[in-house]
C-alpha cells in the first residue's frame, strides 16, 4: 500500500466497535481476517461444493471483508474501488454461467456496466447498472423457444442469483432501468434493437452513462463489438446547441436537488451540493464537449477524466487535482457511512451515529469529521458554480428550497430522485421536448398537491407508474398547467385509485373529460346514451365504431370512478352507472355487429337475436371490475336458411353471430380493452350452444336446470331484444321462478351450493366482501333462497328484491342496511385495491367517507354488523336442513 499500515489491532477495533456489519463478518470469517493481518489477498475462489446462489454470497462477503478491513487500513481508494467493481464483475459473470450451464451451455449474453460499475468505481452498497443484451443467432433456446424469451428467462435467472438473500446476506442489487426505453422493453435486449435505439431515439443522459459503459461479464466480446458500434452515438466530433442547452439543463437539475441542502449532519455526500455527483458531472460534461475530438478525454473512471482533462488543458490542471483529491475524501467517507450496517446511505448522520462514523474513520468525533469535509465541499461547490453561469446558486433563489419542496414526503430523497428522472426524461413519454417543458412548468403545483396528499409518498409511486405508462405526457401535464383544478383530482387517483391510474396511463385524454363538471353527474338513461353515442347515418365503418364505443365507454367508466374518489356520488348510484354505460354500449355493439353480419349473411326471415344479462349486469349493479354474465338466445325456426351472398343455417347463423357479439364486446382493438364477457350461464353451461333456441331454453328450465341455476336466474334482464321478444323471454323467467318447490329440497340445494363454493372460492381476507361468512354471496344465497321459496319479489334488481321481501316479513329490516353497507364497499374496494390489496389510513378514510361513514372504525363497525345480520339469516337457513 503507499500509506503506512495501521496497526491491525487498531483497524480491527475500530471496525467491531462501530461496524455492527464488519463486526459479524469479522466473526464469520476468521480466515480472511488472517490472511489481512498477514498482509495477504486471499485467491478468491467460489466454493463448488455449494449451490451457486450461495457460493456467490459468502465470496461477496469474504471478498469485501478483506477490502473494508483494506480500506480502514488506508488502501487508496482506486484500489478498493476496483476491487469492489472487479468482485461484481466476476460474480455477475459466474451467474451468466450458471443460468446458461442449466440450458446445456452456450454464449451469446452480455452485461454492459454503466455507472460506477461500468467505470470500476463501485462503493460498499452500490447496486450494479447493467444493461443485459442477447446475440439471437447464438443465444441457447430449448425447443420452440423463441430467443427473446429465452434471454428473458436467462436473464431472470441471473437476477435471482445476484439478488436473492439468505444468511449469507446477497451478491448484489441489480438495478436494470437504464436499458434502452426500460418502461416498455423487457429485461433483455437483442444487441440490434440496442444499437437501433442508441442510433436513432437516445438522449443526451443516455449519452452520458455510456461514458461510463463497459463490456463487464458473459459474451464480453460481444459486448465489445456493440460499445464499439455506437461509439459515435457518445463521442460526437461536434456538439450541436440543443445538447449543449441540454447540459446545462442538467446541471441545473443536479443542482437544484441538493444544491441548498446545508453542509453539516443531514447532508448527502453524494447529491448535496459540493458532493460528490457534481464532481462527475462536472468531469462528464467537459468529456461530452471535448471527447468526440480527443480520444484521450474518453476514459470512464472520474479521476482519470479529471487528470485526463487537466493534461489536455480542458480544465485548470491545480482545479483537476483538488477535484480529485476532494473525490477520494468524499467518497472514503461514503464508504464509511455504508460500512456501519451495510446500507446504501450518503446521508452524514447527526450526535452519536455522526461520531461513530468519525471514529470508524479513525477520528475523535464528528466535529472532526466535519471539519476534515468541509474546505472540500466548499472548493466542488465553487467550482460547480463556475461550470455555467446562469446556473442559480441557492443565495439567488431562483429554486424553491429542496430540502422544503420534499418535507413533506416520509423519504424525502427518493422523492426528489422519482422527479428528477422524469426532468431528465428518462419515461419514454417525456424524452420529447414539448413534454419536459409541460412538465417544468406543471411541476411547482404539482409536486405541492403530491406533498399534501394524505400519503404523498404513496401519491408519488402511483404518479410515477402513471407517467411510465403514458404513451405522451405533453397533453397531460398541458391540461393540469391549465387547469390546476383538476391536480386535485389527479392527485387524488394517483393516491387512492390505482385501477384509475392504470386506464389513465394507457389514455391521457381521459382526464380531457373531467374538464367538463357534467363528469361528475349522475349517468343518464340507457336510451339516451344510446342517442349520444350513436351516428345517425349509419355509415361509420365497423372497426371504427368499435374503437369509438371503446373510447365512450372508457371516459364514462373513468369518471364514475373518479365520482367514488371524489365522494361525489353514491358508490351503489355509481353501479348503476356503470351498468347503465355497459348496457347502452352491449346495445349499439350488438346492433352494429347484426348489421354487418346481415351484410354477407343476410336475414332469417321473422327471427332476431336476444341477449339476456345476468348476475350484476342483470341486476344493474356493476362494479369498476365487472364481467358481463350474458346469455345469448334467438327465436329462428331451426333449418330455415338465411337469406344473404353466403347463407347459413338458423343455429350456424345465430351462433356465429354471438360469437361476434361476444368479440365486439371483449376483445381488444387500437382504443383498447371493454368488458370481458362470461357465458357460461346458458343452458348446459360450457357443454351448450352458445346461442340457443327460445323453446330449447324454455325446456331446459323447465325440466333440467340445476336449482343454481334457477338462483341465477332470478337477476336475468333481457338487455337486447324487440318488445315482443322482452315480454315472453321475461314470462318464460316468471313462469320458471314461480313454479312450487318442495321446501326441504330447495334448501339442501341452496346450502349444499353454497358450502360446494366455499370450499372452492374461500375469502381472501378480512375485507372479502363478497366471499366472507355474512358477506354478499352469503346475502345473495339467503334472498334468491326466499324469493324461490315464496315465488315473491322476482325483481332482477337486489335493493329492490330486498326491499319487497322485507315488506313482506321474508327477511329482517336490517337486510336493508345490511346490503348498503356491503354493496358500497364492495364496489368502493374493486376501484381502490382490485387485487385485493392492504389498505393504507388514507385510503380507509376514503373508502369509510364513499360509504357514507364518518372514519374506518364507523365502517368496521357497519361492516360487522351487516355481516352479523346476513349470518343469522344465513345460518337458519343451514340449521334448517
Amino acid at each position: 500500500m503507499t500509506e503506512p499500515r495501521r496497526l491491525f489491532a487498531d483497524v480491527e477495533a475500530r471496525a467491531a466497535d462501530h461496524s455492527p456489519h464488519l463486526r459479524r463478518l469479522m466473526e464469520r470469517h476468521s480466515d480472511v481476517v488472517a490472511a489481512w493481518r498477514a498482509g495477504v489477498q486471499p485467491a478468491w475462489s467460489i466454493e463448488a461444493d455449494r449451490p451457486i446462489g450461495q457460493a456467490l454470497r459468502r465470496l461477496k462477503q469474504r471478498w469485501s471483508l478483506w477490502l473494508a478491513l483494506s480500506d480502514l487500513g488506508g488502501m487508496p481508494l482506486e484500489a478498493v474501488t476496483r476491487g469492489l467493481s472487479d468482485l461484481a464483475d466476476l460474480t455477475l459473470d459466474r451467474a451468466i454461467d450458471a443460468a446458461l450451464a442449466e440450458r446445456g451451455g452456450g454464449a451469446g449474453f452480455v452485461a454492459i456496466a454503466l455507472g460506477k460499475g461500468g467505470s470500476r468505481e463501485l462503493n460498499f452498497s452500490s447496486d450494479i447498472d447493467p444493461i443485459l443484451l442477447f446475440d439471437p443467432e447464438r443465444l441457447p433456446c430449448r425447443a420452440r423457444e423463441d430467443p427473446a424469451e429465452a434471454a428473458v428467462r436467462i436473464a431472470r435467472r441471473v437476477v435471482e442469483l445476484m439478488q436473492a438473500r439468505d444468511a449469507d446476506g446477497y451478491v448484489f442489487r441489480m438495478d436494470l432501468r437504464l436499458r434502452p426505453a426500460s418502461e416498455v422493453t423487457p429485461i433483455a435486449l437483442s444487441v440490434d434493437a440496442a444499437i437501433m435505439h442508441y442510433e436513432s431515439s437516445a438522449l443526451d443522459w443516455e449519452r452520458a452513462a455510456f461514458i461510463r459503459a463497459r463490456a463487464a461479464a458473459g459474451d464480453v466480446a460481444l459486448g465489445e463489438r456493440m460499445l464499439a458500434t455506437i461509439r459515435p452515438f457518445v463521442w460526437r466530433r461536434s456538439l450541436d446547441f440543443g445538447a449543449i442547452d441540454a447540459i446545462r439543463a442538467l446541471t441545473r437539475r443536479i443542482r437544484a436537488h441538493g444544491g441548498a441542502v446545508p453542509f453539516g449532519p443531514g447532508y448527502d455526500l453524494k447529491k448535496g451540493r459540493g458532493g460528490i455527483r457534481e464532481i462527475e458531472f462536472f468531469a462528464q460534461i467537459h468529456q461530452l464537449i471535448h471527447g468526440g475530438r480527443d480520444p484521450a478525454l474518453r476514459v470512464p473512471a472520474t479521476l482519470d477524466a479529471l487528470a485526463a482533462l487537466g493534461r489536455a488543458g480542458r480544465i485548470d490542471p491545480d482545479v483537476a487535482a483538488r477535484l480529485a483529491d476532494a473525490y477520494r475524501i468524499l467518497r472514503t467517507v461514503e464508504h464509511r457511512l455504508q460500512m456501519v450496517d451495510d446500507r446504501q446511505t450518503h446521508q452524514l448522520p447527526d450526535g452519536e451515529a455522526l461520531d461513530n462514523v468519525a471514529r470508524l474513520h479513525g477520528l475523535p468525533d464528528g466535529d472532526a469529521l466535519l471539519d476534515l469535509l468541509r474546505p472540500h465541499v466548499d472548493l466542488v461547490g465553487r467550482t460547480y458554480d463556475a461550470l455555467d453561469g446562469d446556473v442559480p446558486t441557492p443565495q439567488q433563489g431562483a429554486e424553491p428550497d429542496p430540502a422544503a419542496r420534499f418535507a413533506r414526503f416520509a423519504d424525502p430523497d427518493a422523492a426528489a430522485d422519482r422527479i428528477d428522472r422524469w426532468r431528465r426524461g428518462v419515461p419514454r413519454a417525456l424524452k420529447s421536448e414539448a413534454a419536459t417543458s409541460a412538465l417544468e412548468r406543471t411541476l411547482p403545483a404539482l409536486i405541492d398537491a403530491l406533498s399534501h396528499a394524505p400519503d404523498p409518498d404513496g401519491a408519488l409511486v402511483r404518479a410515477d407508474r402513471l407517467v411510465e405508462r403514458l404513451p405522451s405526457a405533453v397533453n397531460i401535464f398541458r391540461l393540469l398547467d391549465a387547469r390546476p383544478a383538476l391536480l386535485t383530482l389527479f392527485v387524488a387517483i394517483c393516491a387512492h385509485a390505482p385501477a384509475l391510474a392504470d386506464a389513465l396511463g394507457r389514455r391521457p385524454t381521459l382526464m380531457d373529460g373531467l374538464i367538463d363538471a357534467s363528469a361528475l353527474e349522475p349517468v343518464p338513461s340507457v336510451d339516451a346514451l344510446v342517442a349520444a353515442w350513436s351516428r345517425g347515418d349509419g355509415q361509420e365503418p365497423y372497426e371504427l365504431l368499435l374503437d369509438r364505443i371503446r373510447a365512450e365507454v372508457a371516459e364514462r367508466r373513468f369518471a364514475l370512478g373518479v365520482q367514488i374518489v371524489a365522494a361525489a356520488a353514491d358508490p351503489i348510484d355509481v353501479a348503476a352507472g356503470y351498468s347503465r354505460v355497459a348496457e347502452a354500449a352491449l346495445q349499439l355493439l350488438t346492433r352494429a355487429t347484426i348489421a354487418d353480419h346481415q351484410r354477407s349473411h343476410g336475414r332469417i326471415a321473422g327471427a332476431g337475436l336476444i341477449v339476456l344479462a345476468f348476475g350484476r349486469l342483470g341486476g344493474a349493479a356493476l362494479t369498476h371490475a365487472s364481467d358481463l354474465d350474458l346469455v345469448f338466445l334467438h327465436d329462428g325456426v331451426p333449418g330455415e336458411q338465411s337469406d344473404g351472398g353466403r347463407p347459413l343455417d338458423t343455429t350456424r347463423y345465430f351462433n356465429r353471430l354471438a360469437q361476434r357479439v361476444t368479440a365486439a364486446l371483449s376483445v381488444p382493438t387500437a382504443a383498447g380493452p371493454l368488458y370481458p364477457v362470461d357465458t357460461r350461464l346458458r343452458p348446459s353451461g360450457m357443454d351448450g350452444l352458445l346461442c340457443a333456441s327460445v323453446e330449447s331454453f324454455a325446456d331446459y328450465q323447465r325440466g333440467a336446470a340445476w336449482t343454481w341455476e334457477h338462483m341465477a336466474l332470478t337477476r336475468a334482464r333481457v338487455v337486447f331484444g324487440t318488445a315482443e321478444q322482452r315480454g315472453r323471454l321475461n314470462d318464460i323467467i316468471l313462469e320458471t321462478l314461480r313454479r312450487p318447490r318442495d321446501a326441504a329440497t330447495l334448501r339442501a340445494d341452496v346450502v349444499g351450493m353454497r358450502a360446494e363454493m366455499a370450499r372452492h372460492k374461500p375469502a381472501q381476507g378480512e375485507l372479502d366482501v363478497k366471499l366472507e361468512r355474512g358477506g354478499l354471496v352469503d346475502l345473495e344465497f339467503c334472498v334468491h333462497h326466499r324469493q324461490l321459496a315464496t315465488g315473491t319479489a322476482l325483481v332482477p334488481e337486489l335493493a329492490r328484491a330486498i326491499a319487497m321481501l322485507v315488506e313482506g316479513e321474508q327477511l329482517p329490516p336490517d337486510f336493508v342496511d345490511a346490503h348498503a353497507v356491503l354493496s358500497r364497499m364492495l364496489v368502493t374496494l374493486r376501484l381502490v385495491a382490485p387485487r385485493d390489496e392492504a389498505l393504507d389510513p388514507p385510503t380507509q378514510a376514503l373508502v369509510a367517507a364513499a360509504c357514507r361513514l364518518p372514519d374506518w372504525p364507523a365502517l368496521l363497525a357497519a361492516h360487522a354488523a351487516a355481516r352479523q345480520t346476513v349470518s343469522e339469516v344465513w345460518q337458519a337457513i343451514e340449521e334448517a336442513v
